[in-house]
């Protein structure tokens, strides 16, 4: 891999392993992964079920994988006093690192705005009582996004803006209130990535992340796509490629400053393997 060395292999914070187009060749994929340079994998938790199946999967890569556990703002109305509770208890796990994925999403709106909102309050609040980071999503929602997260500010210990595709104003809010920023294949989409692309030189390298959404947002800058057209871990590298070109700086900077930085955020260094 180009500019990668073992000193510094990637974090991938942010893919959908437990998605069911993995069930065939799982293993297969994290040793493609590995053999790119990507050592360590967040897997996303966006319903209760998710998230266990998250943490189940975390502990059958134990020292590789870690977990997140949310309710995703799509699945929203599945948030009550119940799953509050599952989440609490999830969270309690070693190898949970994230409360999330949580949010808003107004563009698709497959939850109400009120219940999205709803849901997303008690998980920040979750969050503040675990002192775990936010793993979050935002999509045109911006505003009602930044005015929840500012409530919060004083107690959340830190997040990250997970496949963060806004503008310079908007990523300027984001660094304001303390967040990661998370990029994706989204910055490799010459179609739709243009303002993101802007923004990206802007992001502080203690600040950045790198992660591949995966199987989404297979990045449209490898020259020989998979036919299947889903992404994996492995094309990690072609969105450091693309964001060490746009920040100016070499991929081996980027690279250590990405792992440097979900290290630190998600604690990854304190997790002891083999923990039940």
């Amino acid at each position: 891999m180009v500019g990668m060395t073992h000193n510094h292999e990637l974090i991938d914070i942010g893919v959908n392993l437990t998605h069911d187009s993995f069930d065939a060749d799982r293993d297969a994929v994290v040793s493609a992964a590995q053999r790119a340079g990507i050592s360590r994998f967040i897997v996303t938790g966006t319903t209760i079920d998710a998230s266990e199946a998250a943490l189940m999967l975390a502990g059958e890569y134990s020292g590789q994988m870690f977990s997140t556990a949310g309710i995703h703002p799509h699945h929203a109305t599945e948030f009550d006093a119940s799953s509050a509770e599952r989440l609490a208890e999830l969270s309690e796990h070693p190898l949970v690192v994230a409360i999330g994925e949580c949010g808003l999403d107004y563009f698709r709106n497959f939850s109400p705005p009120d219940a999205q909102r709803h849901a997303f309050e008690g998980q920040l609040a979750i969050a503040a009582q675990t002192r775990l980071p936010v793993f979050l999503h935002q999509r045109e929602a911006h505003d009602d996004f930044v005015a929840m997260l500012a409530e919060f500010r004083t107690e959340l210990r830190g997040g990250v803006a997970h496949c963060f595709t806004g503008n310079r104003r908007q990523l300027e809010e984001y660094l304001e209130l303390g967040l990661h920023i998370g990029v994706t294949g989204w910055v490799c989409d010459e179609r739709r990535g243009h303002e993101l692309a802007q923004a990206v030189p802007h992001i502080p390298l203690d600040r950045i992340m790198l992660e591949t959404d995966a199987p989404y947002l297979l990045p449209r800058n490898i020259h020989s796509k998979p036919k299947s057209r889903r992404n994996e871990p492995q094309m990690l590298i072609h969105v450091l490629r693309r964001v060490a070109e746009l920040m100016r700086i070499d991929e081996q900077e980027l690279a250590a400053a990405s792992t440097r930085n979900a290290e630190r955020l998600f604690g990854l260094n304190k997790v002891v393997p083999n923990s039940d």
